[in-house]
């Protein structure tokens, strides 16, 4: 008997040696997206306060990939599940409200995890206003806003919703219901860390990679305390002073504001990138609103010139060369596919994608050069577009 208990303790204490021995190697596999991280999700069914009932859950899809330090966390596609926790109907008298929150993420491979988000928004006066009180409820409110219904935060999570309906005060006064479409873009606010398995190998940042190391986190705030929008110790933790700082530089920059320190901040931030890791080829929204309103500038000046109408209408008298309107009409084109850049550096995640686009746009330039060279434009048209040249360097150092 005590050789076999022998036995049996010695097979526990190896057991456990195999464990710890195995516990870095499991920790090294492992990801955690930081409390206060948020998620951009889009609803896939309608939800309206006319309907909704307490209890009721409902699905939302990820948006982009989100990956934490180069390594996917949360693909692309992945469901979030929101849950109905309060909804009241509109009346004559006061408007509709839902509140929800998020208790469940779902991967694309059907690996579940248990998530404790809250509704939060990417607008700049509302989120100020959610922000104001933290233990406020965060809740839609009917027909207020660009998904229809205002986010507001009221009352207390602890008061009852009487509490709720009477500190939401004018904003329950117009009486429409709540009314989110399908499709809808709403942003989930994690209230605890979420710890994921690492999926597959370490890839280039892009726009929506997240950093959660302490150094990348140091330099940020270095980098917004000299821009005045962090004012707390440099401690390279991503608290909530250093969050509300990450969100009031993106709102200013025009950048989607979530408080995550995501690939497109740090770069707009000028944090060198981590090694392994590039952002080339890419402007930054900042950068290519410049370029689209310089593009727009030149044909404007270029059409004057030619004595061309806004409404297109040429001059009866004047007798027009055709390379002078191959010109025009390959400023125009640029300054179209710039527009459409920008709007592309704003709202995607994708850096492969935005690449590609930035040489699709050094190919409309390239364009505009043939057609220069068969006209002779006005000095200040050749000197505009040299300036915009300079500007397309930053995307293909080979362009000159």
């Amino acid at each position: 008997m005590t050789r076999i208990r022998a036995k049996s303790l010695a097979g526990g204490i190896w057991g456990l040696f195999v464990t710890f021995a195995a516990m870095p190697e499991l920790l090294a596999q492992r990801l955690v997206v930081p409390e206060g991280s948020v998620i951009i999700v889009r609803t896939s069914s309608p939800l309206e306060s006319s309907s909704a009932k307490t209890g009721q859950t409902f699905e939302t899809l990820v948006v982009d990939t989100m990956r934490v330090d180069n390594y996917t966390a949360i693909p692309a596609g992945s469901r979030i599940r929101g849950v109905v926790t309060f909804a009241q109907p509109a009346d004559r008298q006061r408007s509709g409200v839902i509140e929800v929150n998020f208790d469940r993420l779902t991967l694309p491979d059907g690996k579940a995890y248990t998530l404790s988000g809250k509704l939060t928004s990417t607008d700049a006066a509302e989120r100020r206003q959610i922000e104001s009180d933290p233990n406020a409820r965060v809740v839609l409110v009917g027909a207020r806003g660009g998904v229809g219904a205002a986010i507001a935060g009221a009352g207390s999570e602890k008061a009852p919703a009487s509490n709720l309906l009477m500190q939401l005060g004018n904003l329950l006064s117009e009486g429409p219901d709540v009314r989110v479409a399908a499709s809808t873009t709403l942003a989930v606010q994690l209230e605890q860390g979420l710890v994921l398995s690492r999926r597959g190998s370490a890839r280039a940042a892009d726009a929506f990679t997240i950093y959660t190391a302490a150094d990348r986190i140091r330099a940020a705030q270095q980098a917004l305390a000299r821009q005045s929008y962090y004012r707390g110790d440099i401690t390279g933790q991503l608290d909530d002073a250093t969050q509300r700082a990450l969100f009031e530089f993106q709102a200013d920059k025009g950048i989607i504001a979530t408080g995550n320190l995501d690939g497109r901040t740090a770069q707009a931030l000028g944090l060198t990138a981590a090694p392994g890791t590039t952002d080339a080829g890419v402007l930054s929204p900042e950068e290519a609103s410049v370029l689209r309103r310089g593009a727009q500038a030149l044909v404007t000046r270029h059409r004057q010139e030619m004595s061309i109408s806004t409404t297109g209408r040429l001059d009866a008298r004047r007798a027009y060369a055709e390379a002078d309107v191959e010109l025009w009409f390959a400023l125009s084109a640029f300054a179209d596919n710039a527009s459409l850049y920008e709007q592309l550096v704003r709202v995607s995640g994708n850096v492969e994608g935005a690449t590609l686009a930035g040489k699709a746009l050094i190919g409309a330039a390239r364009r505009v050069d043939a057609a220069l060279q068969r006209t002779r434009p006005s000095v200040q048209v050749q000197s505009a577009w040299s300036s915009i040249r300079a500007q397309l360097a930053e995307l293909d150092s080979t362009y000159r």
